[in-house]
């Protein structure tokens, strides 16, 4: 699960911040060095769409194992994506 320092990073790599507590609804950020202010609207929808990646990420490694396990039992070539998920 992405954090909202994660977010953060992904909008601006450049950020420089501090960060106090974990819900995005009470965290404290102190903005530092500059850095642009980043409304907490634009950082929430940054985490939904990390989290969603991640979901898909983790579920496409789930398909691609079931997928190289039915191929490796029938004998059938793999795909890299297969190969990685069955074997890291």
């Amino acid at each position: 699960m992405a954090r909202v320092i994660d977010a953060i990073l992904a909008i601006n790599p450049s950020a420089k911040v501090v960060t106090r507590g974990s819900n995005i609804d009470t965290i404290e950020i102190d903005w530092l060095e500059g850095t642009a202010t980043i409304s907490k609207k634009d950082i929430q929808t940054k985490l939904t769409e990390l989290n969603n990646q991640e979901a898909a990420d983790a579920a496409a490694k789930e398909t691609n194992k079931a997928s190289g396990k039915a191929k490796l039992k029938s004998g059938d070539a793999l795909t890299d994506a297969e190969i990685d998920a069955l074997f890291g």
